[in-house]
């Protein structure tokens, strides 16, 4: 037996939420964690100002239904299987978002913010360092943070580029030596720039956090 590669066209779908325009401050791209849909992970961020804030959420290419019932549809960014093809399959068709999108805040002062959530900061992560995307805020929620990436992959960063690594301090996937963990890897990939901040919570996206990051 031998397993063969193809290369093909393949389409999918991505969510927004509010209009772009001249009121727009911020443009997040939020990539959601393992078993969401974009269209109802954008839901969160319905607690921002609709005016100023217009959000992007990709959508994980890998569909599959979560129960035997067959009813509920999730979606996962990547697997064991396969991953360095999967991740450039992944990484490209973000481009793709990000290209159609941006095209309509040329000429704005607009503020990018990064965010992703649970498997979500792994593809938000390497992105940004893949593609040397600057933007005013990169947040990592309560995910782990590739171990392949190094501090070179984000020397591009403007120095007033925040990051902060957000968990709850009940989430039932990060016990106290994960923690340290992907502190100790978010410091030597960022150094001083890392803020790490605990809310109270268990593994679920923080929408009041969510909202303290454009009004702290």
């Amino acid at each position: 037996m031998s397993e063969q590669q193809i290369s093909y066209t393949h389409s999918n779908t991505y969510s927004t939420l509010n209009r772009l325009s001249k009121k727009t401050k911020n443009v997040w791209m939020a990539f959601h964690g393992m078993g969401h849909l974009s269209r109802y992970f954008i839901k969160h961020f319905e607690c921002l100002n609709a005016e100023e804030n217009y959000i992007i959420a990709p959508q994980a290419p890998s569909k599959y239904y979560q129960d035997k019932r067959f009813k509920y549809v999730g979606a996962s960014w990547l697997t064991k299987e396969n991953t360095a093809i999967e991740k450039e399959n992944v990484l490209r068709y973000i481009d793709a978002v990000w290209e159609h999108e941006k095209k309509q805040w040329q000429g704005l002062n607009i503020k990018v913010i990064l965010i992703g959530y649970s498997q979500g900061v792994s593809i938000v992560s390497r992105w940004a360092a893949k593609r040397k995307i600057q933007c005013e805020q990169l947040v990592l929620h309560s995910g782990g943070i590739p171990v392949e990436l190094t501090p070179a992959h984000f020397n591009y960063l403007n120095t007033s580029t925040k990051v902060l690594y957000l968990y709850g301090n009940k989430d039932q996937y990060f016990n106290e030596a994960r923690n340290t963990e992907e502190q100790l890897k978010g410091n030597r990939l960022f150094g001083d720039r890392l803020a790490v901040k605990v809310f109270n919570g268990i593994h679920e996206v923080s929408e009041a956090e969510i909202q303290n990051l454009v009004t702290s």
